[in-house]
Parts: structure tokens; sequence; C-alpha cells
């Protein structure tokens, strides 16, 4: 089954450079140009997805809310 179309901008291509998985939900990190992506999802999904590092992958960042702050 492939992706035909979606409506998330943000979207990242990159290649899973870690995984730390636990019991229930694990960390994928995924490398991608501008730079690494953290994920949180379930380990069951990790397992159905096939996920190990070094695998291709688009990380999709879906967010209701951005905030800004500035540096001192």
């Amino acid at each position: 089954m492939g992706v035909q179309a979606i409506n998330a901008r943000n979207q990242f291509r990159g290649k899973v450079k870690e995984i730390i998985r636990g019991d229930v939900v694990s960390e994928v990190d995924v490398e991608t140009p501008a730079g690494i992506v953290t994920s949180v999802i379930t380990t069951r999904s990790v397992d159905e997805l096939g996920l190990k590092p070094g695998s291709t992958v688009i990380a999709l960042v879906k967010s209701t809310e951005v905030m800004i702050a500035t540096l001192v």
C-alpha cells in the first residue's frame, strides 16, 4: 500500500536513525535534511511498519499550535 496524496504540508523525508523501544510506546528518531525529527508512536506501530535503523520514511508533522520565544 502506498500514499498517493496527503494534506499535511510539513513533510520531512529521511531515514530512521534510532529506535528506543518501550513496552507500549517507542521513540523513533528520523534524520532529515532539516535535522532530527523525533516521533513517539506505539511499539506495535513500529513493528507493523517494519521500522528499523536505515528505513526510509516520511515524517508528517501536524500541529494546531506554534509557540514563538525570543532569545536573550
